[in-house]
């Protein structure tokens, strides 16, 4: 237990709680870091090897995303043991026996991360009700259909170009992680002129300086079918998707895809991380050090938020999309020139921006330690 308390500073976590329902082979965990700007929102993800680390470092990202955004909501995130293809029926039971299990902890709403989809999440309305990320039948707005994530993504990442020394259009982009995210983000920016030349998913990765065909791509991850299965281009091995050279890396899948040991491959000029914690800390050190900007996480990849946010508040879907770019590009704007103006990180910029408006939050609890002294289950 006291192990635990290796993740507590002055934002969080607020709660930790661990699930466990053996009758149908639920294991879980679900961090509540930071609620003094309203009910937690953050995502589902199911893996095989999640952990209560990787939640808790979810979980602040989520903090700092929805404060970032400006959104009144605090940050959280559930991680589930398992793996993401198996049976639906068999992942049905589990998530209602979660949604069961968590029924009274209104400190946190549901949404969907890696793993789950809109048909996860209306199970989850039907158990309990506190969810975003539905289907449209039910009141909700299709995240994944609309792009909300990719479409946050490929504005911060036309907004970070006017920081660089090249322009969006035959700039040569290179998406790890071909998923909900990836897909959208390849398929904004080849519309507005770029040109994707390398691909990865978890099989592997397909390379071709001349460009990739998205919609193809995109049609084969219909048919649940790999990248390789792409007619044309060089098919390699998923890790050397980091060494094709490129204009933007765009990471778009797992936590700590780019580290210490493995940045020094990477071969480009600007990085926009469209996955949650895809790059570590020290291995942004050296992007920058090496003059390659990025854009952090939570300031990127806000666009999912944004718009369950947005469907929480039963807003439109046209006002949702407004919205995303709207904050997406202002708050990419204001880090990166706080990062050139005062000679910081990126991440340093971001962590200051939303760490301000959370501290500014939590002074008006009416406990000052409110959201800082951690709360075990």
């Amino acid at each position: 237990m006291e192990d635990m308390f290796r993740f507590a500073d002055e934002l969080g976590p607020f709660k930790i709680i661990h699930v466990y329902e053996p009758s149908v082979d639920l294991k879980a965990v679900l961090v509540v870091d930071n609620v003094a700007r309203g009910p937690a929102i953050g995502g589902v993800r199911m893996a095989p090897d999640v952990s209560t680390e990787e939640c808790f470092r979810l979980a602040r990202t989520m903090t700092l995303k929805n404060a970032a955004a400006d959104l009144p909501y605090g940050g959280g995130k559930i991680v589930m043991y398992g793996d993401p293809k198996m049976p639906h029926e068999k992942k049905i039971k589990m998530l209602r026996a979660l949604a069961s299990a968590l029924r009274y902890t209104d400190e946190y709403i549901f949404a969907p991360d890696m793993g789950m989809d809109e048909v996860c999440m209306a199970c989850i309305k039907d158990e309990i009700g506190r969810v975003v990320g539905l289907p449209c039948e039910v009141g909700g707005i299709p995240l994944d259909e609309i792009g909300a994530t990719g479409w946050g993504v490929s504005h911060a990442t036309e907004v970070a170009l006017r920081y660089c020394d090249f322009e969006l259009k035959g700039a040569r982009v290179v998406v790890q992680g071909f998923g909900a995210v990836g897909k959208n983000v390849a398929r904004f920016l080849t519309k507005w002129g770029a040109v994707l030349v390398g691909v990865a998913d978890s099989r592997g990765t397909v390379y071709n300086p001349e460009g990739l065909d998205v919609d193809t791509l995109i049609r084969l991850k219909k048919e649940r079918k790999s990248v390789l299965d792409y007619p044309g281009g060089e098919k390699l091995e998923p890790d050397a998707v980091i060494d094709i050279p490129c204009d933007i890396w765009i990471p778009a899948a797992r936590p700590d895809v780019i580290n210490e040991s493995n940045v020094h491959r990477l071969n480009t000029k600007l990085v926009v991380e469209g996955a949650n914690i895809p790059i570590t800390e020290g291995a942004e050190k050296i992007l920058y050090e090496k003059g390659v900007l990025y854009v952090p996480d939570f300031i990127a990849n806000a666009g999912g938020v944004i718009c369950a946010a947005s469907e929480y508040q039963g807003s439109t879907q046209c006002a949702a999309i407004g919205s995303i770019e709207e904050k997406v590009r202002h708050n990419t704007e204001l880090v990166l020139e706080a990062a050139k103006t005062k000679g910081i990180l990126p991440r340093e910029a971001a962590v200051e921006l939303a760490v301000e408006r959370v501290k500014k939050a939590m002074s008006y609890r009416r406990w000052s330690l409110f959201s800082s002294a951690p709360g075990f289950v």
